[in-house]
């Protein structure tokens, strides 16, 4: 169980991080750089370690806040189990904006992204003004050097990340595997998504599933 929720709870890469302005100065020339997730990169976290038909969310409203439920089918206990928690209104797109607020808070509560609360929220300069105020992108290589720091995840693209917590998912779905019947399962999901891996990721795949397949045909013949 403990493997299911650190791979929820795993770093996500510094591309996918985005950052947001939160308080400022009176003048306006500077604000603290608050991290944020967007809630597609929660999705694909969600699909990737529960699979698409282990996971759904719901959001019921409460006393006129949004709120969200996330339900995730934990194998171990073999059953569902639902964390939820609300948002109110964003500035832009409010009734949009509040049911992704939701979404990715009611996600914190399963631990995703919540590391992010604990990272320092620095100081930056500021450029532009009204809604369209941004932090200046001489400020992003400090903003960075926080992420690596804090987390030891370097910036690379989030495909090729997706990429490797993909390898990582299929090789233990392999593990897993304690018949013929659930391992031929997983091999049919290997094939569709060879194409999509790196070429290094393929063979090591391919040999840690012949080698499951031995190790399954040894037992049955003992």
């Amino acid at each position: 169980m403990t493997d299911f929720f650190d791979r929820l709870a795993a770093p996500f890469p510094a591309d996918a991080i985005s950052w947001r302005i939160g308080s400022t100065t009176q003048d306006k020339t500077k604000g603290m750089a608050l991290a944020y997730l967007d809630a597609r990169d929660v999705m694909d976290r969600l699909d990737l370690v529960c699979g698409p038909a282990g996971w759904e969310r719901r959001h019921p409203h409460v006393g006129g806040t949004t709120t969200c439920e996330i339900a995730i089918w934990v194998p171990i206990l073999e059953r569902w189990v639902v964390k939820s928690d609300g948002a109110g209104d964003t500035q832009v797109e409010a009734e949009k904006g509040s049911l992704s607020d939701a979404f990715k808070r009611a996600a914190v509560n399963w631990g995703i992204g919540r590391y992010l609360y604990s990272l320092p929220s620095p100081w930056v300069e500021l450029e532009g003004a009204g809604r369209g105020q941004k932090i200046k992108a001489s400020e992003f290589g400090k903003l960075r050097h926080i992420l690596n720091s804090h987390t030891g995840i370097s910036a690379k693209s989030a495909a090729q990340a997706k990429k490797d917590q993909d390898f990582e998912f299929f090789k233990a779905k392999i593990d897993e595997c304690d018949d013929m019947e659930a391992l031929g399962a997983v091999g049919r999901e290997i094939k569709q998504a060879l194409p999509m891996l790196p070429a290094a990721h393929r063979e090591p795949l391919q040999d840690a599933y012949a080698h499951r397949r031995e190790a399954i045909l040894e037992r049955q013949a003992a």
